[in-house]
Formats: C-alpha cells, sequence, structure tokens
C-alpha cells in the first residue's frame, strides 16, 4: 500500500473528536496525524488524556505519534498538494473532489513521490477561508442537501475510507463455502435428474406440455442456489427422506 495522506486537524476543540479520528485513521491505515493549535493545552492532562485514550479505542500510538503545530503554515510546510475539507462552495475558484475521487488523485501523487494532506477544521465552523485559500484543492462530501452535518471523525472516517478503498483489492462479492466446496455441474445434474425422477413417479407433472418449461425452471432454480457438494448431499438426503417415508424409533413404537 502507497503512503496515505498526512490527516491536519486545525484547532480542534475536543480532546474525544481527536480521539475518534485517530480511531478512524487506523481503520484505514493512515498514521500521520498533525494537529494546529487545538483548544485544550498539549500534551493533556491526565483526565484529558483518559478521555482521548478511551475515544481513541487503541489507537493511541497515532496520538503518540502526532505532531503540535501553531500554525497551517507550518503543518503544510513539506507537503507537494494539500485538500482542504468543506462543506460549502465559498466564492473562491476551487477544484472540488469527491472523497472517492480526491483517492484517486492522492493514490496517483503518491506512486509519483508527492506527499499529500487533508486539512480539517473545527467542529463548530469547518475550516476558514485564509485555511482554505492554502490548499490546492478542496473535498466535499457529496450528502443530503437539507443536511450535510458530519463531525469530525465522521469525515475523517470518509475520507480514510475512500483512500483505502483506492488500494483495497477485496473482491466486491465474495462466497464463504466453510469446510465444503462449490458443487460440480455434474453433481447439479445428478441430483436434478433423482429429483426430476421422483416427481414423475409422483405424478408432479399432470400437463405434458407445461412439462419442458417447468423443469426448466427447477433446474434453474437449482443453478441458481450455488450450493456446496454438501448442500446437494443434504438434499439427497430430503428426497430419500420423502420418498421413504418417516422413520421412528423402537422406542417410539412401544
Amino acid at each position: 500500500m502507497t503512503d496515505g495522506p498526512v490527516i491536519i486537524l486545525v484547532h480542534p476543540q475536543l480532546v474525544e473528536n481527536i480521539g475518534m479520528a485517530a480511531r478512524a485513521m487506523a481503520n484505514c491505515a493512515l498514521a500521520e496525524l498533525r494537529i494546529v493549535k487545538p483548544r485544550d493545552p498539549w500534551p493533556l492532562g491526565e483526565a484529558h488524556q483518559r478521555r482521548i485514550s478511551g475515544a481513541a479505542s487503541g489507537a493511541d500510538y497515532i496520538l503518540d505519534g502526532a505532531r503540535l503545530y501553531e500554525k497551517v503554515e507550518e503543518a503544510i510546510a513539506d507537503l507537494n498538494y494539500v485538500y482542504a475539507t468543506a462543506a460549502r462552495t465559498h466564492d473562491m475558484v476551487n477544484k472540488i473532489f469527491t472523497p472517492r475521487a480526491a483517492a484517486l488523485d492522492m493514490k496517483a501523487r503518491a506512486l509519483a513521490g508527492q506527499k499529500t494532506g487533508v486539512m480539517f477544521g473545527p467542529e463548530r465552523t469547518g475550516l476558514v477561508n485564509d485555511h482554505i485559500v492554502l490548499a490546492n484543492a478542496k473535498i466535499t462530501v457529496p450528502l443530503n442537501p437539507a443536511f450535510t452535518s458530519l463531525n469530525l471523525a465522521q469525515t475523517v472516517l470518509l475520507v480514510g475510507y475512500e483512500w483505502y478503498q483506492a488500494q483495497n483489492e477485496t473482491p466486491p462479492l465474495q462466497t464463504h463455502y466453510g469446510d465444503s466446496r462449490p458443487a460440480t455441474c455434474e453433481e447439479y445434474l445428478n441430483f436434478y435428474r433423482r429429483l426430476e425422477e421422483e416427481l414423475e413417479a409422483a405424478g408432479f407433472f399432470v400437463a405434458d406440455h407445461m412439462r419442458p418449461a417447468m423443469t426448466r425452471s427447477l433446474q434453474s432454480m437449482l443453478q441458481r442456489a450455488e450450493m456446496t457438494e454438501q448442500e446437494i448431499r443434504t438434499w439427497h438426503g430430503v428426497i430419500s427422506a420423502l420418498v421413504n417415508g418417516p422413520k421412528r424409533s423402537d422406542k417410539s413404537k412401544a
């Protein structure tokens, strides 16, 4: 995985939000946190330390490695490209990315050897124009226009998630087969032939002209089921039980 963007929290107000932002970073394999002039004195006192550690839920290593800055200009000085998160378009000319498009851009820049960063503003107001203008582009999350409010950790998680997904190769859909394996075409056909024979013996096919359509429908349903070899054997057992009738133990017969 290529190096992820630096996460820059500008004037964060609540230590719990810093902790939850660190947790979101850890979820998405983001490691570098920079904090610009937080409201509470840093390093934190014992009470604040307990609160932030609880909110981080195991991501303390990110907090331990966090770097503190007095000004945004200092926090971004070594970066090649900076994104500012903002819900509004403001009155400036901006290149505005969605988080997904920004993640692809970050990945391309990382592969080219560039170091990127994403700025997040205070919880109450977001980034001010004087900070946004320092960025190369903006990231705006497309949400319900009637309610676009996100807390700090949610925004970090959304951006981080898209970054992680841009490199993740997990198949979009998987089937877990446990200790069995997918059934073969031959196993499907053997089971279907047996099912058709028993249905014929039971008088299921009452109209000859409908039989081709009914058999195709039954066979199609079985194929869509994507059964395992064990499931096929289980259905063979079901047919045997239905054909042979109920079995009672000696005790139940007494």
